[in-house]
């Protein structure tokens, strides 16, 4: 059942469920956050309108510049202006910030311990008739492993808005990974978001007469977040599942993770994401030294993305429904052997 603490939209399962692109919670943020901070600048390389930083230009032209084609300059720009006590926000397609410019965004910003805000929009294969070029799938990998950046993965529109607003706070760098598509609206005003801690979404109904004991953890990240809750309520009645929303992938929630971990013996992670480096990675990093249990791993499996419509591809790499459930299944019988 959903986790009545977290005060999740109750139409979550609903086919007519409100849908609205995690960028665009993105772009709501920054408006909020200039509006309460006259600090809040934006910066953008020539995509304000697919990276919806034109509601903040809108609102606030004096302080938005566009760089244009140059993503290298955006980042280095950006540092300098945050030096001068402004808290800049930049903002592309995730394949080319942080993607071309991660040396920048490496040595001019976390470095030198600037407080840059970094949003990579278009993630995942998600994006769709773009085809590969456009699909990042290595982003969290690469910013992960720069000291001093913080990386956020907002499951739905809602939660972007809340991560970019708590950002503008931070007095260091973070990384927003923001997606193309419609998402499911999940979470509402009222469901808690703090970054470095994670949220469970869905526990074993102890209401059911049949005392259900947790069996698996799925931990997902961004926009499937939605598709593990959906097999979670469709294995309801079968297996004691458990979904933790991992919104911030660095730092990590640990104490959540080691918690789920020991309660139900069994994980499986899901992200829109290279396996390699992703977030199962840090998840099983943390778990193999600390409390090593058997894991599978839903993300994409070293391969490049490709052109299609955003379902199929989540379908063709095996990131939907029937993925996550053949992970808990094959997760399970690696438990029980």
């Amino acid at each position: 059942m959903l986790n009545p603490k977290v005060k999740l939209n109750p139409h979550i399962f609903s086919n007519d469920v409100e849908q609205v692109p995690i960028r665009h919670g993105f772009g709501e943020g920054l408006v909020i956050a200039g509006g309460k901070d006259k600090n809040v600048v934006v910066l953008c390389a020539d995509l304000t309108e697919s990276a919806q930083a034109i509601f903040f230009k809108e609102k606030f032209p004096e302080r938005f510049i566009e760089i244009g084609v140059a993503e290298q300059n955006l980042a280095g720009v950006a540092s300098g202006i945050s030096a001068t006590g402004k808290i800049p926000f930049i903002t592309s397609y995730a394949m080319f910030s942080p993607g071309r410019n991660w040396e920048q965004i490496r040595t001019t910003i976390a470095y030198n311990n600037r407080p840059v805000k970094i949003a990579g929009s278009h993630t995942g294969v998600s994006v769709g008739p773009d085809g590969g070029t456009h699909q990042a799938l290595e982003d969290m990998a690469i910013m992960r492993t720069i000291p001093r950046m913080v990386v956020i993965s907002p499951c739905d529109a809602i939660e972007a808005r809340k991560a970019t607003v708590a950002s503008a706070k931070t007095d260091t760098p973070v990384y927003i990974r923001l997606a193309r598509e419609k998402t499911p609206v999940m979470t509402t005003e009222e469901t808690p978001f703090e970054i470095g801690k994670a949220q469970i979404f869905f526990e074993p109904n102890p209401s059911d007469g049949r005392d259900q004991k947790p069996e698996v953890a799925i931990i997902a990240t961004g926009a499937l977040v939605h598709k593990a809750l959906q097999v979670a309520k469709k294995l309801e009645n079968e297996v004691g599942v458990v979904v933790v929303n991992l919104t911030t992938i660095k730092p990590l929630d640990e104490k959540t993770i080691l918690d789920v971990a020991k309660r139900t013996g069994a994980v499986v992670t899901v992200e829109e994401h290279q396996i390699m480096g992703g977030m199962g990675s840090a998840v099983s990093e943390f778990l193999s030294a600390n409390y090593p249990v058997p894991m599978e791993f839903v993300g994409v499996k070293d391969q490049f993305g490709q052109s299609g419509t955003p379902e199929e591809l989540i379908e063709y790499y095996g990131l939907g429904e029937d993925g996550i459930e053949k992970a808990i299944k094959k997760v399970l019988k690696n438990k029980n052997t």
